[in-house]
């Protein structure tokens, strides 16, 4: 019979040798992160926040929330004086007049490519029309449609081509989102009530993480366990809700609507991420229902649109995913396409002035 000396002896070696392969695990994964990661242990989730936050991305603002810094320029991208993504000049013969804005999300801003491969600089290059790119990578769908009333006053376009994917409607319901506060609406009976405006600067610190992120944010085995199961959010940002989950697509309409009150002739474009292809078909499937929703609140309020999916999923099925996209984005070659959705578009529909 098992004494409980034994039993207890047993559990401090069964302790000892998870712990050993936990801490085992931990420096492979420090391994695999880079060589920096084995001499210093900082806190990862609050190097995430201060991420976002570092020289070239964003810089806080009380309107839209964050917006990206100007005048700057890093290896990866470049911003112009008025904080937008910085453009190839335009080219020789380009048309004479105001230029085409474009907005929106990541997708617009053409993230993981460089200034010259985005949609926009292409897109410049086969309208022959200088393109000043307004897009903010992590924006909501209202925040888009915010920073388009700003910019369309600042610049005076002659066309606006604003884009969007399906998630940009949860992004619209949040007040705090990846790590920063934000403006949001709310809407009753199709009228919109703008909250969280100014918008507070609160940025993360350690002493705001919750304990589990301040006690197991260190851990590299803990950050790949959240990034591979799908809890990015929830581990590195703690998000939070403005309006009830579900309400965005009851945004949808009346922003659509204040972008037709500009007045401006404009073209709405649905993007897609790689998820489409790669997750459920149902959950691809509710994406498109509401990339569709968006579209058709858009022509609802006279606006035109544009949807990128059947070029983008012949795209795939001819050459596969990684012919047209990087990790997240479109790659060069996938921007390359888009442009050319877009420039046959505005062609058919003749929105050129």
């Amino acid at each position: 019979m098992t004494s409980p000396r034994e039993w207890r002896n047993r559990l401090i070696l069964l302790s000892m040798t998870v712990l050993l392969m936990l801490f085992a695990m931990e420096i492979g994964c420090r391994m695999l992160r880079g060589t920096w990661f084995l001499t210093h242990w900082p806190n990862l989730v609050l190097l995430e926040a201060v991420a976002h936050h570092k020289p070239c991305m964003f810089v806080q603002d009380q309107t839209l929330g964050y917006v990206p810094e100007a005048a700057c320029t890093s290896p990866e991208h470049s911003h112009s004086d008025k904080g937008l993504r910085a453009m190839p000049p335009a080219p020789a013969d380009a048309a004479a007049g105001p230029p085409v804005l474009v907005t929106g999300d990541s997708y617009a801003y053409s993230d993981e490519v460089m200034d010259d491969e985005t949609w926009p600089a292409y897109l410049q290059l086969m309208i022959h029309r200088r393109i000043e790119n307004g897009g903010v990578p992590g924006y909501g769908l209202d925040q888009s449609v915010l920073r388009t009333e700003q910019l369309a006053t600042q610049l005076k376009p002659g066309l606006i081509i604003l884009a969007f994917i399906a998630d940009d409607l949860q992004r619209a319901e949040m007040r705090r989102l990846f790590g920063g506060e934000k403006p949001y609406f709310t809407a009753t009976d199709g009228k919109l009530e703008l909250h969280n405006s100014p918008v507070p600067n609160r940025p993360v610190t350690f002493e705001r993480l919750p304990f589990w992120q301040r006690w197991f944010g260190w851990s590299m085995l803990v950050d790949k366990f959240m990034r591979h199961f799908g809890h990015y959010a929830d581990w590195f940002w703690q998000d939070a809700e403005g309006s009830p989950a579900g309400t965005g697509e009851a945004l949808a309409c009346p922003l659509m609507q204040r972008v037709a009150n500009l007045r401006i002739p404009t073209l709405i474009v649905a993007q897609y991420r790689p998820h489409l292809w790669q997750y459920d078909k149902k959950w691809a499937d509710e994406q498109r229902r509401l990339s569709q929703a968006v579209l058709r609140c858009a022509q609802s309020a006279g606006l035109q649109t544009y949807d990128s999916y059947k070029l983008v999923d012949d795209a795939i099925k001819a050459q596969g995913m990684q012919s047209i996209y990087g990790n997240w984005h479109h790659n060069a070659a996938g921007n390359h396409l888009v442009a050319e959705g877009i420039s046959g578009e505005l062609n058919r529909l003749k929105m050129f002035p």
